[in-house]
């Protein structure tokens, strides 16, 4: 019989599974979001309690066998949102910990091979939404962009915007996962908001951005359009390097 073991979808919340795995000496187990969980006849149920102490001792207890990379690949796995990543995350830990030499460039084990590609997909979406963000100076004084990945990056992306933009206060929003990171000019927070589609429709952005805001916009897209050679256009190379599911964040693009 599978023990069903179910999480709220945080990544503490994960961790506090591992915990209850462990503790319990739990073998044939599957981790699984709790809005997703299904029940079934033939196996049993466990929902698990989030807690801070014992998703922080799984997290520090991993560090004797796995290096800081390794841990920030199995972040990132996390990150993913992939289905059942759950169990591949706690697979690579379990092997990890039992075994004497360094598992992580071990790619014959499926796990460590699965965690891998799947670090490196979001580590290449992580950096092209610090390429294609694109803010935009609301009505309060906040610049402010809406993003929505194939992955939740957006964890990844707030330090680089920090540092980047440090004297100004902003907000990047994922209108997919509905919650935001704010910088305030003193420290960073998540935030949950109701958010109208609109807000990224032409008709609408005299109701959130300030004028000038607007017309910067207007100047940037007649610039980017007046700059380009259609002789030496090339469609196919520009698409490489800025896939079409990005336009959407290009303030270039939607002029």
């Amino acid at each position: 019989m599978i023990e069903i073991i179910k999480y709220d979808g945080t990544f503490e919340g994960l961790l506090t599974s591992i915990f209850h795995i462990y503790e319990y000496k739990l073998e044939k187990v599957e981790i699984i979001k709790t809005e997703i969980a299904s029940s079934t006849f033939f196996d049993s149920e466990e929902e698990i309690v989030t807690d801070a102490k014992k998703a922080t001792r799984v997290w520090k207890g991993i560090s004797k066998k796995i290096s800081p990379e390794g841990k920030m690949k199995l972040y990132k796995t996390f990150l993913s949102e992939i289905p059942q990543m759950e169990n591949t995350i706690l697979g690579y830990i379990r092997r990890g910990l039992t075994s004497e030499k360094n598992i992580e460039t071990d790619f014959t084990d499926q796990n460590v091979l699965l965690v891998d590609k799947i670090a490196k997909k979001v580590s290449r979406e992580k950096h092209r939404m610090d390429a294609f963000v694109r803010f935009r100076l609301t009505q309060d004084g906040i610049y402010f962009a809406t993003i929505e990945p194939d992955f939740n990056v957006l964890p990844l992306n707030a330090g680089h915007f920090k540092k980047r933009y440090a004297d100004q206060k902003w907000l990047i929003f994922d209108l997919k996962r509905n919650y935001g990171i704010y910088y305030n000019l003193e420290k960073m927070e998540t935030i949950t908001l109701e958010f109208s589609s609109e807000i990224n429709q032409k008709s609408q952005l005299q109701r959130y951005f300030t004028i000038d805001e607007m017309q910067f916009q207007e100047l940037w897209g007649n610039y980017f359009k007046n700059s380009n050679i259609k002789s030496r256009k090339n469609m196919k190379l520009h698409i490489k390097h800025i896939p079409k599911r990005y336009w959407k964040y290009l303030s270039e693009k939607n002029c």
